[in-house]
């Protein structure tokens, strides 16, 4: 057995020792929220979707957490580790761009079906039965991956890190998790990603100050040059300029930098946990979410890779540092690697944390997507339609149970066979990427047909395998298995044909046999019932016993966040949503057109190697970069949160201090008896 620079129960006390800290503090969380604040954590709604009512600070800081998967630090670090600077660039711009396009897709979400659960619900009454079962196939295998993904990468690193077992860290994190998800539900589950992604970034800039500034082992970006340099003469990079890890001039990342951007279509636009932070978003702030969200999250794998992913390969030869292998590279283990040789036994931890926090809360989000989709999509649309509120939500506990179980055994099966999250990351899109264009043409456009759409899904994904497959034999000599199959341009080819395929179906069927859909039905999903005086009378009969309390009671928005019906109706104005889509589109093409093509393809042609000023600027530019997100997720949600901090500081204080009671009880908007 390799020796671990960490032992064992380090571990199993990050895995077990956090999740359990993290499940008492969603507790506490829970019960604040529900004395504190106008939002029930019993209701359905409130779990699934947060009362569709969240701003947008704490939804960036959402995205950010959802997004920040295993492979966003251990992948990106690879492939610096592989091709060097480029690396960084193209795997945060190849999926970021994704998360910025998705605000177009949550601006319509909320202008044609506000009060969709899921986005399968609208598949469902748009296009029927087949279409929404078709479509569940690939929401589901999207969240299958995604998994799966999170669960080898933390895994691979815990074990690498600890000797923790493999199988065990597969059971013991989904699990974890699955505890404080049931417990809080979507607006908690946020409350808790918030504080994931503020230790997060702390620890991310630990490493940049570190490598950048007081390491002795690199200390500066000169020194850094210095070492990529030699190793660049000892080891050059096949494909790179001169083979050089200072260029942005690398044929094989341009090839990954492809998969990567076809992939993540497929993960982020097929993901329930991306629609279900546009769900729980206030109408009038989901725009600014994602765009805000994306933009902050480029930060974490651009710099963090260029941190320690350069870190990995300007260590090679110190004694402290690890050798790694093709398949330690491929499992991610480049940054474990360099930041144990930079910190020793305290760098490890750090990273192992890091690394749980990020599995954890990308995994929370997985878990409270998959189980919205058992609760609307499969029980009450197929199962039981008329299923009560009570009932609703138990399922929704036991979807989030069920599916932690499932997740788990799916990261054991993988392990098994031999498939690493640096291969699935790649894969993902193969089966995926032919689902992107029809699910976006149907969120977004009344002229989508509806035959084409199933048959382009259909068709890209069978095109997918096929090209993947044929690629593999043919440039393997017929040899199919998970070593030959995981290449470049096999996996390129899958990727493309599946996506493109998709896409042109979809898309030419729909202009030549358009459909004419006026989204009224879509609408009307699961709209509410505006109260009568009389509902509104029983419920302040059933709630007569608290009137002797000293409570301070509040119709506003004010206290707890609350969010009224007619703020509501106010933010779903169609002219405005109209607006927010428009101004969503400019603003995403246009930064898709600067981090795609702009910026990377001009120093690709030029065959350009950095210089110790051009490294500076890269990795100054970086950690600016970092501050902004950090102050944009961590900060600016404090900041609009203010007015509830303040009135839950003060329920608080009245339940310590005085003798009336300090909860929070909203008083019903009039209502006339007719």
């Amino acid at each position: 057995m390799t020796e671990t620079i960490l032992p064992q129960g380090a571990g199993y006390g990050v895995v077990v020792g956090i999740g359990l800290f993290f499940s008492a503090f969603m507790l506490c969380l829970t019960a604040i929220q529900a004395r504190y604040t106008a939002f029930s954590p019993k209701s359905s709604e409130e779990f699934t979707s947060a009362s569709r009512s969240v701003k947008p600070g704490l939804i960036a800081s959402g995205i950010v957490s959802a997004w920040t998967w295993a492979a966003t630090l251990l992948q990106s670090s690879a492939v610096a580790y592989k091709f060097g600077v480029s690396g960084p660039w193209w795997y945060g711009a190849g999926a970021t761009v994704q998360v910025l396009l998705f605000a177009m897709l949550a601006a319509k979400l909320k202008l044609n079906a506000p009060y969709a659960h899921t986005w399968l619900e609208i598949v469902g009454v748009r296009w029927g039965k087949f279409a929404h079962l078709i479509f569940m196939f690939f929401g589901l295998a999207t969240n299958i991956i995604v998994s799966s993904m999170l669960i080898l990468g933390g895994s691979a690193t815990v074990t690498a890190l600890t000797g923790m077992s493999t199988i065990a860290a597969c059971f013991l994190i989904p699990f974890g998790v699955a505890i404080y998800v049931v417990v809080g539900g979507m607006r908690s589950t946020l409350l808790c990603d918030y504080t994931h992604t503020t230790v997060l970034f702390a620890i991310i800039l630990t490493f940049i100050f570190t490598v950048y500034a007081t390491s002795d082992k690199i200390g500066s970006p000169k020194k850094m040059h210095e070492l990529l340099t030699a190793a660049s003469e000892v080891a050059p990079v096949a494909g790179n300029a001169h083979g050089s890890y200072l260029t942005m001039r690398s044929k094989n990342e341009l090839i990954f930098g492809v998969i990567n951007i076809i992939g993540n279509f497929a993960t982020v636009f097929q993901d329930k946990a991306y629609w279900q932070r546009a769900i729980a978003s206030r109408p009038a702030s989901t725009v600014k979410a994602y765009l805000l969200g994306g933009l902050a999250w480029f930060a974490i794998p651009f710099t963090f890779a260029t941190t320690l992913g350069l870190a990995a390969v300007a260590l090679r030869g110190d004694p402290a540092m690890r050798i790694l292998t093709p398949a330690d590279v491929s499992a991610g283990l480049p940054a474990a690697a360099a930041a144990a040789a930079l910190l020793g036994k305290a760098g490890a931890a750090i990273l192992l944390v890091l690394l749980f926090l990020a599995v954890t809360s990308a995994c929370s989000a997985e878990l409270i997507a998959v189980s919205s989709i058992f609760t609307y999509d499969i029980y009450k649309t197929y199962v039981n339609p008329k299923a009560t509120e009570e009932q609703i939500l138990r399922v929704g506990h036991l979807g989030v149970a069920g599916y932690a179980l499932i997740s788990a055994l799916a990261g054991v099966i993988f392990f098994y066979i031999g498939v690493s999250m640096g291969w699935l990351n790649t894969f993902m899109g193969v089966i995926l990427g032919s689902g992107v264009a029809p699910i976006a043409l149907c969120i977004t456009w009344s002229k989508a047909n509806k035959w084409g759409c199933i048959g382009g899904s259909i068709a890209g994904f069978v095109a997918g395998i096929v090209a993947w497959l044929v690629t593999t034999a043919t440039l393997n000599d017929g040899v199919i298995n998970v070593s030959t199959s995981g290449g470049d341009f096999e996996m390129l080819a899958g990727n493309l044909a599946s996506i493109g395929v998709g896409a042109i179906v979809a898309t030419v069927s729909s202009l030549i046999w358009p459909d004419n859909f006026d989204w009224e039905s879509t609408r009307s999903i699961n709209k509410p019932t505006p109260p009568t005086a009389k509902s509104i009378d029983e419920k302040i009969d059933s709630d007569s016993d608290k009137k002797d309390h000293d409570v301070e009671v509040k119709s506003g928005s004010i206290a707890g966040d609350s969010f009224n019906a007619a703020e509501e109706e106010d933010e779903l104005d169609p002219v405005a949503l109209n607006k927010a889509f428009k101004f969503a589109t400019y603003s995403s093409l246009g930064l898709f057109i600067i981090l795609i093509l702009v910026i990377p393809l001009p120093l690709f042609f030029s065959s350009h190697i950095y210089g110790v000023g051009g490294l500076t600027g890269w990795v100054t530019v970086g950690i600016i970069w970092t501050f902004f997100s950090a102050i944009s997720v961590v900060l600016y949600p404090l900041y609009e949160s203010r007015h509830a901090l303040f009135h839950i500081s003060k329920g608080v204080y009245k339940d310590l201090f005085k003798k009336g009671s300090g909860k929070y009880i909203e008083k019903p908007a009039p209502v006339s008896a007719a």
